[in-house]
């Protein structure tokens, strides 16, 4: 946080010397529309996150996507992102939430690399109209297996650095 505070001062400093005062206020005007027109779309996620917690039940979710369910975890966690609709502001606060519910770290990282390679909410509504149906296709198909292995190496990975919390988290 202190190094963010350093770059905004040295910026605004640097901004100063060169436009003076109503260089800094209009990117200060700028910064504070862009971020009220960002703060709703974020309390929305945080809400459905929370929702998501509440409404979806904890052992299910722990049975299909936690430190047992093996590939088909990777597998399940992998569809659900490549379908997620939404933005950040969705996909993070959801798979924040499936971790405070049950889901491993492997499985979580298959739908968030699957959110993001496979999307296909992005496909539909912008690589296809511009990139053509062929294109879009075969980067799917390529992408296909890449959430997987990030699912499978994140959970191996984690059970390497946290054996304590991973053996927890698999017996409950």
């Amino acid at each position: 946080m202190i190094s963010i505070v350093v770059l905004v001062v040295v910026s605004a400093t640097l901004v100063w010397r060169r436009d003076g005062f109503s260089g800094v206020t209009e990117i200060l005007f700028h910064d504070l529309s862009l971020f009220g027109g960002i703060l709703p779309r974020v309390f929305a996620g945080c809400l459905l996150g929370a929702f998501i917690t509440e409404i979806l039940p904890h052992d299910k979710v722990s049975r299909s996507l936690g430190p047992r369910s093996g590939l088909k975890g990777l597998l399940t966690g992998a569809a659900f992102g490549a379908i997620l609709p939404g933005g950040p502001f969705t996909a993070y606060p959801v798979a924040s939430a499936l971790l405070a519910i049950g889901a491993d770290f492997g499985a979580t990282i298959a739908m968030v690399v699957s959110w993001t390679l496979i999307g296909y909410g992005r496909a539909v509504a912008w690589e296809i109209p511009i990139m053509g149906t062929d294109f879009t296709l075969w980067r799917i198909v390529i992408s296909l297996p890449l959430p997987i292995l990030a699912g499978a190496l994140g959970r191996f990975v984690y059970v390497r650095l946290y054996p304590k919390r991973a053996s927890a988290e698999a017996e409950t």
